[in-house]
């Protein structure tokens, strides 16, 4: 079985301590792909480490989190272009909204929203969104871009039926994870009702673990709880649900 985990932070302290061990379960797991979103300046430098030492398995983009966002976030994207410029990253991100912990700053959110979605498009990336607490608000962002060609994925994707097919016909993916497995995350009606082709498998490591693991460090490995999670409630094979998500992946990041 081929997986694909579409989102894991696994630079981060969490995993300094056994990353070689969290690599070879995730291959074990079927996982032949990692991609890693950026968070702000302060973690390029292991993201890129790690993709210097385990080259075309993980995979980096560049870009700033909405909660790393504060009144000089400028001068971060300014560093955000710089690299970009140098090339070697498969989507601007992670970006986006998030109301959920600082509504004080959402003018400046909102605003390095713009820019990173203009510098998306000047480089031809995918752009990997968060929307905690904020998915009609950001899709109403993303709406004036729809047609200058900018695609992408809102990733950790928790909104109803609604939103997901709003998300689609921006021409965007619906990043499912751990949720998905949870007995209140209310995410079946999402997976019954969007086709397969329009959805990616993530975990978000170290964040968000699947059941039976939640509340634990998150890992790669545990996409397969989430596709299997996903078969089950669509009765089809989980190898299957493993082909589809990945190439979709693999598609979006080229």
């Amino acid at each position: 079985m081929i997986l694909v985990d579409s989102h894991a932070h696994i630079y981060t302290k969490e995993f300094k301590a056994d990353i070689e061990e969290v690599i070879s379960r995730a291959r074990e797991a079927g996982v032949d792909r990692i991609y890693m979103p950026n968070i702000d300046h302060e973690s390029i430098e292991d993201m890129l480490e790690l993709a210097l030492k385990y080259p075309g398995f993980c995979v980096p983009m560049m870009g700033l989190h909405p909660c790393s966002v504060k009144k000089d976030f400028e001068k971060q994207l300014y560093e955000v272009e710089e690299f970009l410029s140098k090339g070697g990253f498969c989507a601007v991100g992670e970006m986006g909204t998030d109301l959920y912990w600082d509504k004080t700053l959402f003018e400046e959110q909102k605003e390095a929203f713009r820019i990173q979605c203009e510098l998306a498009i000047r480089h031809q990336l995918p752009i990997v969104i968060h929307c905690r607490e904020s998915i009609d608000e950001t899709i109403a962002l993303v709406k004036p871009y729809a047609d200058r060609g900018l695609t992408g994925v809102f990733h950790c994707f928790t909104g109803t039926l609604e939103q997901a097919n709003e998300v689609i016909d921006l021409n965007f993916k619906l990043g499912l994870g751990g949720v998905a497995t949870f007995k209140n995350g209310g995410m079946e009606p999402v997976i019954r009702g969007v086709a397969l082709e329009h959805i990616l498998l993530e975990t978000d490591s170290p964040y968000l673990a699947p059941t039976p693991h939640r509340g634990k460090r998150n890992e790669p490995a545990y996409t397969k709880i989430v596709a299997q999670k996903i078969a089950e409630i669509l009765d089809r094979e989980v190898a299957e649900i493993g082909e589809i998500t990945s190439q979709n992946s693999k598609t979006l990041f080229r």
